[in-house]
């Protein structure tokens, strides 16, 4: 029996859909349907109905996925296992992050990983959905505040933490905000997620909250669309250190409010390291980790 059609049948059961998997392993959702059709005359079962608007498992077909799924898992350690041993990561890595810290953080490092690891095909999907690690066959991700509880391993890659922050001209012809209630009166530039367009939170150095309600007339579902913004003097604007701590140093930016934290959501936000839990971590993605962390967490603040 091939294996490559088993790993197949698994991924359509995880994912619910010939077409999904296609666009995954960039195939024809016809041949994804073929293999599959193959595999039940050569099991002599019907393991999926096919409707034209749906695809479900039948008895026999969860019950065959429930037992073959931990086996195409345990294979595909071993064959992971084999090739590790020859200590130089090979085959393909594929690593999913939100657009705006990939485009930052991440492909700026890609050309040094590279030739680092030259036998290694780095497959990276900038989104800013949640992705299903295991429907996409995601190796390792890299996710942005809170992470919801889940059977994934995480590891802190480097903390986040938010300022508010302008440009000089703007601040030259609307004002320098004193305190922070004196943001209402300001254009906001703002991000489509909760909290994030409708209220800031400030702590003082002595621990008490504020919450500032915050609008404006420009909402951009790119943070780095608000960092460009914002640098072109358009208003305030909440962004992560991570992508503006070279504007504040070259002034293109300056920090509104210094003596204070600044969140939308929550003070303990963190960019993560997350993978699917398993009993062996393939080489190519602790390379890949080890790589980042040195690369990205020396240079977060403390």
């Amino acid at each position: 029996m091939d294996v490559s059609v088993l790993k197949l049948f698994v991924e359509v059961m995880r994912q619910g859909s010939f077409a999904a998997v296609a666009r995954a392993r960039n195939l024809d959702p016809s041949s994804v349907s073929r293999a599959i059709a193959g595999l039940e005359k050569e099991l002599g079962i019907r393991l999926l109905q096919r409707t034209t608007r749906q695809l479900s498992p039948t008895e026999a077909g969860m019950a065959y996925f429930q037992r073959i799924e931990p086996l195409v898992e345990e294979m595909q350690q071993a064959i992971e296992l084999a090739t590790d041993i020859s200590g130089q990561p090979k085959g393909i890595l594929r690593v999913t992050a939100s657009v705006s810290f990939g485009l930052k953080c991440i492909v700026p490092l890609l050309p040094k990983f590279d030739s680092l690891y030259p036998e290694l095909t780095v497959d990276l999907l900038l989104t800013d959905a949640v992705v299903d690690l295991f429907a996409e066959r995601i190796d390792v991700a890299v996710r942005l505040g809170l992470l919801a509880d889940s059977t994934l391993i995480a590891q802190q890659l480097r903390r986040t933490h938010y300022s508010v922050c302008a440009s000089p001209d703007y601040l030259k012809r609307a004002g320098q905000p004193e305190k922070p209630i004196d943001v209402e009166q300001h254009n906001c530039l703002l991000f489509p997620l909760a909290g994030f367009c409708s209220r800031w939170i400030f702590k003082d150095r002595n621990g008490e909250l504020s919450e500032i309600s915050v609008s404006g007339h420009t909402v951009i579902s790119n943070a780095i669309a608000l960092q460009q913004c914002a640098i072109a003097g358009m208003g305030l604007a909440l962004l992560p250190n991570w992508l503006i701590d070279e504007d504040l140093r070259d002034a293109k930016l300056v920090e509104v409010f210094p003596d204070y934290e600044v969140t939308a959501t929550d003070f303990s936000t963190a960019a993560w390291l997350v993978y699917p839990s398993s009993t062996y971590v393939p080489l190519k993605v602790r390379v890949f980790i080890e790589f980042l962390k040195k690369s990205i967490s020396g240079l977060a603040k403390t």
